[in-house]
């Protein structure tokens, strides 16, 4: 089957992008080095292509009750205008999909689910609302998703929207106009970087696309694809899907366990498994690892203690461009996983000394 294209993929060609094949995407890679497009993140903005990520749409009285019953988190909580990162979880409390819910009105939310996950995410919602007064819509198609992330973002996106971005809030949203085209721009991001995404009607993603790049130009905007996003958000200690999180993991595992809302008012899939292991503690946690090479550790290499026994399993690793050495996350059992902890990661046959840190490796100073 050939892979989509996102209403965007001229414009990622006029700008020499090279593509990748992603959760049935064709998706930029990178325009020209994911170094300088990591660091263009990191000291002005770059610009992203995120059309790839699933939009679910929940709208009638009990949307909020039945994503309450859907989801690990309260989602009729949250205020309108008011986004949440948040989780659905199998009955065993294995995690599904990492989400975010905006609540765009009284009675509607939007749940952005990742792309490899979207249709998963979409018929756990249609079955877990079944008895509910709420109606669930896959609204992918109706959506491009772009986003400016930087500390430049917000100088870049003023002088294209009426909103005063000094009074948007992080996790929220505002139903506004970006370079004079309707959009929903959110203060939320995936890179450890200030910045907005802006959810724009497909016809008009390339004006707003083009609007930005011109604005961004005086402040050194680059476009930047998936490559430097992968490096960005391991600095800044966020997990991926099929990486640090899925099925065989619960959000405590990932350390994440103040996501689940055991306290929120009736039941909802996964309460009973997730109090257990609340109760119990985990059997592996999530960790950084910091290293002194710039060999890095990769996804699945093992994680070793002092005598050379296996005690984790590394899920992401890079060279950190910002930070000049290699970093990693890593699930390893508990009792290696207090900060100063010493292991070695089996590199290819060669074991690496690493030092167990606190995460995230990266934040930002404002």
């Amino acid at each position: 089957m050939e892979s989509r294209r996102t209403p965007l993929h001229a414009e990622h060609e006029a700008l020499g992008a090279m593509f990748t094949d992603f959760a049935g995407w064709r998706m930029p890679l990178r325009y020209d080095s994911e170094l300088a497009e990591h660091r263009a993140v990191r000291a002005s903005a770059g610009l992203f292509d995120l059309t790839h990520m699933g939009e679910i749409v929940l709208t009638g009285p009990a949307a909020g009750a039945a994503l309450d019953h859907a989801l690990v988190g309260h989602a009729s909580a949250i205020g309108v205008g008011r986004a949440r990162y948040t989780m659905i979880c199998e009955a065993d409390g294995g995690v599904v999909d990492d989400l975010i819910v905006y609540r765009t009105g009284e009675q509607e939310y939007l749940v952005v689910a990742n792309a490899s996950n979207a249709a998963v995410v979409h018929g756990a919602l249609v079955e877990r609302a079944e008895g509910f007064d709420a109606t669930v819509e896959d609204r992918s198609a109706d959506y491009a998703l772009l986003a400016v992330q930087g500390p430049k973002a917000t100088a870049i996106l003023e002088g294209l929207t009426p909103t005063d971005l000094s009074t948007v809030k992080y996790y929220a949203s505002y139903p506004t106009e970006v370079a004079g085209r309707p959009a929903l721009l959110a203060r939320t991001g995936y890179t450890g970087e200030d910045g907005f995404e802006l959810f724009v009607a497909p016809g008009d993603a390339v004006e707003v696309w083009r609007a930005l790049l011109a604005a961004g130009a005086p402040h050194d905007l680059r476009p930047a694809g998936l490559g430097c996003r992968d490096t960005l958000r391991l600095e800044a200690g966020m997990p991926l899907y099929g990486n640090e999180l899925g099925r065989d993991r619960t959000p405590f595992h990932a350390n994440l366990g103040r996501v689940v809302k055991l306290d929120k008012p009736g039941d909802f899939v996964g309460r009973d498994a997730l109090a257990a292991v609340a109760q119990r503690g985990v059997d592996a946690t999530l960790v950084g690892l910091k290293t002194t090479s710039r060999r890095a550790p990769r996804h699945g290499y093992p994680v070793l203690d002092a005598a050379g026994t296996p005690v984790g399993e590394v899920t992401s690793g890079a060279l950190s461009p910002t930070l000049g050495y290699s970093v990693a996350m890593a699930y390893v059992a508990p009792d290696h996983a207090a900060p100063g902890t010493q292991l070695s990661v089996d590199v290819r046959g060669r074991h690496e000394p690493v030092e167990v840190v606190a995460l995230p490796f990266y934040k930002r100073s404002s």
